[in-house]
């Protein structure tokens, strides 16, 4: 076992029997990780902070119900987060009813030229730049792997709202990785297959 999973195991226990110094190691430690997933679903830093704090107060209050043999603790730790993140954001959320499915597109194009040029920091701020409720559909959705219908029940919306939101935001960020005086016109994935 190594020196850092030594060092959890004994932060977690030290935070299962409620000592602040084990509290303040672990929060530490998964602090720069978890500010970051906070800070790609919601749209200040301010909210991302205050999502941060709300999450560890549960992972504290909860630490007793991690289970090691079911994850790992920064998964179970970010899937608090996550929900913190929802939970925040629920009453701010608008979701657009409405869903024409005709219009869905599954897959966009995005040339890789224009992704090569591109930091991470600049991405999480054209996702910052979606509307709310498409944010969070499309973090869940692309960044972290939930299906439609996991990501339906989270948000409570139909499954054709959360592909609708997922499409949506993909073509708003195509719109905003396109190369300046290009046309937004990159074909989709599936035009690509039958060409």
């Amino acid at each position: 076992m190594s020196s850092s999973a030594r060092k959890t195991i004994k932060l977690l226990k030290g935070c299962m029997a409620n000592e602040r110094s084990a509290q303040e190691g672990l929060y530490k430690q998964f602090y720069a990780d978890m500010l970051r997933l906070c800070i790609r679903y919601l749209k200040t830093n301010d909210l991302a902070k205050e999502a941060l704090n709300q999450g560890f107060l549960k992972v504290f209050q909860n630490i007793n119900s991690f289970n090691d043999e079911k994850g790992e603790l920064g998964a179970w730790i970010g899937t608090i987060m996550i929900r913190t993140c929802i939970d925040l954001s629920r009453k701010e959320l608008k979701f657009t009813t409405d869903i024409d499915e005709a219009g869905i597109i599954e897959n966009v194009f995005v040339s890789p030229a224009v992704l090569d040029k591109l930091y991470v920091e600049d991405l999480i701020s054209m996702i910052r730049l979606l509307p709310d409720a498409t944010q969070m559909v499309f973090n869940l959705s692309v960044i972290d792997g939930y299906t439609h219908k996991e990501i339906s029940e989270q948000l409570n919306i139909t499954e054709s709202t959360s592909r609708w939101h997922l499409s949506e935001g993909k073509k708003q960020l195509r719109g905003l990785l396109a190369p300046k005086g290009a046309g937004n016109d990159y074909p989709t994935e599936s035009n690509n297959r039958t060409k």
